[in-house]
């Protein structure tokens, strides 16, 4: 019965979890680009201490304040303000990045109920900052940390976090628990939403910035559909986090749908990126072009760099951090279901794409709606009230 699992605990969703990469309120927007590009992770804590001062007495002074990611600072530089002047708004406060919603984050104890975390990512809070503690040879690890992106805080206190996606993982490895629900429909179950976020396929992306914003901040997408309502592919916050910060010119210049064949696998085709270069030399954006002009020379260096470690030796193949390779880009190819498949298959296949939605179509590829992780994780809630 699923009785047993309002026992659980936050801690009990925290085993395995890295400590968090933290960056620090005093950083620019500049400084958490080159942050994400030199780390693995899609999202950055941003904290209220300075991890480059020396004073770090109180751990009571050392909060998670917001999340940022790669969306944000593209969505930043698409402002038309920035598009002329991107060198200037890179060093901008990253304070200007973080969310203006708040509770976005929230920090729990270990011995948080499971259901009482679960009221809060239903409640809006994306990311639980919770305390743990890393231990070599019986002995707690220390981190002294000087640099603007780090891991341990006040005292070497360190912190993971957890998302939705950890709540539906959890879930769904007790799935038994809950039968027949998991075989239910979700159009049975009522949890289609039919206010999706859609552009044309022949509009300009520079119309989708609000949209994608909007998107990253409900862990969703945008659709891009025909004139008569079929979906073909979509923009999502998931595929943007991982590319870099010249994609602001791409959404500047192109159109909707020629912007998913600049983000799809593998890298923008040379077509498109010289009719980017093209547009922003149209419109004067001396700043943008200049951006973008000075990565592909960077890029094509790198390249000739990994090609030369390639040739020395051949079992090994290096990335650079930031590249379409390194991060594994998915395509803007739209993950999709039907009203009738069941629940858990709707969570398998989010899961399997690493992301907390799923377009819902008809045959001919009507788009119906979307069901999102917050929509599933309502139902279990739901279903797990009497136990409470």
């Amino acid at each position: 019965m699923a009785v047993s699992l309002p026992s659980n605990e936050v801690s009990d969703l925290c085993l395995g979890k890295p400590a968090l990469k933290s960056l620090s309120i005093s950083a620019t927007v500049g400084d958490a680009l080159s942050a994400l590009k030199r780390c693995s992770e899609i999202c950055l804590s941003v904290w209220s201490c300075d991890h480059r001062s020396a004073d770090k007495k109180k751990i009571g002074d050392c909060r998670c304040v917001g999340k940022v990611c790669m969306v944000d600072v593209i969505c930043y530089l698409c402002r038309e303000e920035n598009l002329t002047d991107p060198a200037s708004a890179l060093k901008s406060p990253v304070s200007v990045l973080l969310p203006k919603a708040p509770g976005i984050v929230r920090h729990v104890e270990p011995h948080l109920s499971l259901l009482d975390a679960l009221d809060l990512i239903l409640d809006g809070a994306q990311n639980l900052i919770v305390p743990i503690e890393t231990y070599y040879n019986g002995r707690k690890k220390l981190l002294k940390n000087q640099s603007i992106l780090g891991t341990s805080h006040s005292n070497g206190r360190e912190f993971c976090w957890l998302t939705q996606e950890d709540f539906v993982r959890f879930l769904l490895n007790s799935i038994g628990l809950f039968s027949p629900l998991p075989a239910l429909s979700i159009d049975s179950l009522n949890i289609i939403r039919t206010d999706v976020l859609a552009v044309p396929y022949h509009d300009p992306a520079a119309l989708s910035v609000d949209a994608i914003a909007l998107a990253l901040s409900q862990q969703t997408s945008v659709a891009v559909v025909t004139s008569d309502g079929k979906i073909i592919g979509e923009i999502s916050p998931f595929t943007l986090a991982a590319c870099d910060e010249t994609i602001a010119a791409a959404i500047a210049t192109l159109s909707a749908g020629d912007l998913m064949a600049y983000i799809d696998c593998g890298g923008p085709p040379e077509d498109l990126i010289r009719t980017v270069k093209a547009r922003l030399a149209e419109r004067d954006m001396e700043g943008m072009l200049e951006l973008l002009n000075e990565f592909s020379s960077s890029s094509s260096s790198s390249s000739s760099d990994e090609e030369s470690s390639f040739a020395s030796s051949p079992s090994t193949v290096r990335y650079r951090p930031g590249s379409y390779s390194a991060r594994m880009v998915r395509r803007a190819e739209a993950i999709v279901c039907h009203p009738g498949s069941s629940l858990v298959a709707v969570m398998i296949q989010a899961l399997a794409h690493r992301v907390n939605y799923v377009w819902v179509i008809e045959d001919d590829y009507s788009l119906v709606g979307i069901v999102t992780f917050s929509d599933v994780l309502n139902v279990f809630r739901e279903h797990l009230q009497p136990f409470q």
